[in-house]
């Protein structure tokens, strides 16, 4: 259970709180999509979930230990694993196998233990045929791949990633969009997701909408887009699943349900009524 009590943070010299008055608490095995407009916090608050930045005022806890008590430190960010924006801000190594060892090493686990979890994580984010490559020699959407197997191989509770696929072209954001569907549907592991992209909440089950600062909006992706008219203030725009879908319908198609992503909406083209689109 991760917790926000009335957390607050201002940056030094800052006409205004980066993150003000937030309380809410995200339970174990949730996959949380954090969205809103540049300078609305969303980077703040991974970094204080991460005990990265501690809170002017208030209290963050992961499963009860308090980030802002030095005792902690460690065993929090070995709990929370934080995916940064740019990959090459965190690979390290001289080959993808290092890369994957080099954070269990500093945990202390045994080489057999090492051996078996880089195996079973090649494996799952099919990066085996990498294995030997140096790591600054691969393509961005392979980079943030390591990057999110390198933490996943430490086993923390909680992953969160700050805009893994901003800088990536549009075939490294579907490599890492495949990721983030799976752990948004493993409940042994809490995902916390900052992204600017629409068609990424929808690999999420829960939404939080952060605006200068502020929770401005805390439910379900469907919830949220359904809410047209608050997205622009909020600096959101609606997912090209819902878009294409809206246009199909108006066409004739009659689609069941709402579909976010595109996974979904050809879920929903095939489920149609036969020879409903005129």
């Amino acid at each position: 259970m991760i917790e926000f009590t009335n957390v607050s943070f201002t940056y030094e010299e800052a006409a205004r709180p980066a993150l003000g008055e937030i309380d809410l608490s995200i339970a174990d095995g949730e996959a949380v999509a954090l969205v809103g407009a540049s300078g609305s916090g969303k980077t703040t608050f991974l970094r204080l979930l991460n005990a990265l930045l501690l809170p002017t005022d208030g209290r963050v806890t992961v499963d009860g230990l308090d980030t802002g008590d030095p005792v902690n430190l460690w065993e929090v960010r070995r709990r929370v694993g934080l995916i940064f924006q740019n990959p090459d801000n965190q690979l390290v190594s001289t080959t993808v196998e290092r890369e994957l060892a080099f954070g269990m090493e500093n945990l202390g686990l045994p080489s057999a233990e090492i051996g078996r979890r880089i195996a079973a994580v090649l494996v799952r984010l099919n990066l085996e045929h990498l294995r030997e490559r140096a790591p600054h020699r691969l393509s961005g959407g392979e980079k943030q791949r390591v990057a999110i197997a390198a933490v996943l191989a430490m086993r923390p509770v909680c992953l969160a990633l700050d805009e893994p696929t901003s800088l990536l072209d549009a075939r490294g954001r579907r490599e890492v969009w495949e990721i983030l569907g799976e752990l948004g549907r493993d409940e042994s592991r809490t995902v916390v997701h900052v992204t600017q992209f629409p068609d990424e909440i929808g690999l999420s089950t829960r939404a939080i909408v952060l605006d200068r600062g502020r929770v401005v909006f805390d439910g379900s992706p469907v919830e949220l887009f359904s809410r047209a008219e608050r997205l622009s203030e909020w600096g959101l725009t609606l997912p090209s699943a819902m878009v294409l879908s809206d246009r199909l319908r108006r066409a004739g198609l009659g689609l069941p349900g709402v579909a976010i992503t595109l996974d979904e909406l050809v879920d929903a083209i095939v489920a149609a009524p036969a020879g409903s689109l005129s």
